[in-house]
């Protein structure tokens, strides 16, 4: 029969700094904080800045872990959904100044990237730019609790919010991502093959945007 620690073990554990409970965390939540933060970021390489950022926060702020209470999972995604909105915040402040820039050098085109990764990050591409037609405050709520499966009371957790503002964020969330995946993509940004322009339906949309990671 597997033992399985009660969360208020865990959580004194965490707190004291005990190396075995920590990398016990990281196993169990690695994955699903680093596609939490694709989900937000829209890079893969972001995510992974944003994953490593996270635990290293995690062990530095350990002493601020609430003695009671369940899983660590909701501190966690927390700490990455500020990181990864820093993260956004500082590549629009990039966006900016190579706007302002002169256009750089042409570089060599990787012809030998495989079609798989293309379509991957055309997927990728899709979902985040749909996400950021949300506001940032309603992206982070679907994002905890649509993909990442999160309750209310843990996304409220997370986000340090009322459970109530949850609520009200993902119903908004959810609407405007009904209206948004039946309309016509602008600016002839790149859709996955077959969609002809458009995501087509709720359904479609979310089917990318609940998929896992998994490189």
């Amino acid at each position: 029969m597997t033992y399985i620690e009660p969360a208020e073990v865990t959580r004194e554990r965490v707190r004291a700094g005990d190396p075995a409970a920590f990398a016990g965390l990281y196993e169990e939540n690695a994955r699903a904080v680093y596609n939490h933060a694709l989900r937000l970021t829209g890079s893969w390489s972001e995510a992974e800045d944003v994953m490593s950022d996270t635990f290293l926060t995690a062990w530095r702020v350990r002493e601020t872990v609430e003695p009671e209470g369940g899983s660590l999972t909701p501190w966690l995604f927390g700490i990455a959904t500020h990181k990864a909105h820093n993260v956004n915040r500082g590549l629009r402040r990039k966006l900016a100044f190579l706007a302002r820039s002169p256009e750089p050098r042409p570089v060599e085109d990787f012809a030998d990237e495989t079609a798989g990764r293309i379509d991957d990050a055309r997927r990728l591409a899709v979902v985040h730019d749909t996400l950021r037609q949300l506001r940032r405050q309603d992206r982070e709520v679907i994002a905890l609790c649509v993909a990442a499966g999160l309750d209310y009371q843990q996304a409220a957790e997370a986000l340090n919010i009322p459970v109530g503002t949850v609520r009200s964020r993902l119903s908004r969330a959810r609407n405007r991502l009904a209206r948004l995946s039946a309309a016509p993509v602008r600016d002839g940004r790149v859709e996955p093959d077959g969609t002809d322009g458009e995501v087509k339906s709720e359904a479609a949309f979310a089917a990318l945007f609940l998929q896992e990671e998994t490189r």
